[in-house]
């Protein structure tokens, strides 16, 4: 006896899988060829060790080298706070469109530096162009200085850096009245290094140190000389010779 209905398979042998197990295979195959690429490129990556030839006796060094910024750790050699720089200023060119009076500074130190200030005597009224940093050939380096602060204001404070010492690094600044005149400028200038040590910035602050009055200016008959840091004591007034005066009057008298 025949029968129309169609025969049922166990679940385990239907031939027509569903849409929802095809595509959770699709995404399974996808996820294991991702981390199988992930693991590759993993393994190409990482480095190889590496040993020390030096002699049979050394030990195996393993792992990644140090950073390149270690080899620049470890406290300065003698005092840090103590650099010595030495300078000058004189009257600087002038400057398009600004008719106050330019003042020229340069200076170098024994030290690399990585900031400095110029403290004035009298108020600053502008600051001028980027300084320039040369060695003594004289060529000019790419080290260089942003200099800028308060105006009116008493300093030019610039940060940049300076790759070794004796570096000379030339600016301007420009002040209110002729560079002659008294009081003359007289700026004192101090100076920072920041280096690492201990894998922790530390600062070191120099100075300060005076750049002089002006040169090439007249001989002042008001100044009692010395520097501003080290100023000349004022001489008294010579007293009267009081001897030479009596007899003075005493010819009068007669």
């Amino acid at each position: 006896m025949s029968s129309n209905k169609k025969r049922r398979y166990p679940l385990h042998t239907n031939p027509h899988p569903s849409r929802a197990f095809l595509w959770l295979g699709a995404i399974l195959g996808s996820l294991l060829l991702s981390l199988a690429i992930a693991g590759t490129a993993l393994a190409s990556s990482t480095p190889a060790p590496t040993t020390t030839p030096t002699s049979p006796s050394a030990p195996i060094a393993t792992g990644t080298p140090a950073p390149a910024a270690a080899a620049e750790e470890g406290s300065k050699e003698g005092n840090a706070n103590g650099l010595n720089c030495i300078g000058h200023i004189s009257a600087g060119e002038a400057e398009l469109g600004n008719s106050e009076q330019q003042v020229r500074y340069t200076f170098y130190c024994d030290g690399p530096i990585t900031g400095y200030s110029l403290e004035s005597n009298i108020p600053l009224s502008g600051y001028g162009p980027q300084p320039i940093v040369a060695n003594d050939k004289p060529e000019v380096l790419s080290d260089t200085f942003s200099c800028g602060g308060e105006l009116p204001g008493w300093a030019d404070n610039c940060v940049g850096a300076t790759k070794l010492g004796w570096e000379n690094i030339t600016g301007q600044f420009s002040i209110g009245a002729p560079i002659c005149a008294e009081p003359r400028v007289d700026p004192l200038l101090t100076v920072t290094d920041i280096y690492l040590e201990k894998g922790v910035p530390t600062q070191a602050i120099s100075g300060p140190f005076d750049l002089g009055r002006p040169l090439h200016c007249p001989k002042s008959k008001t100044y009692p000389g010395g520097t501003r840091l080290e100023p000349a004591a004022v001489k008294p007034l010579a007293k009267a010779n009081k001897h030479k005066k009596s007899k003075h009057k005493k010819a009068k008298k007669q």
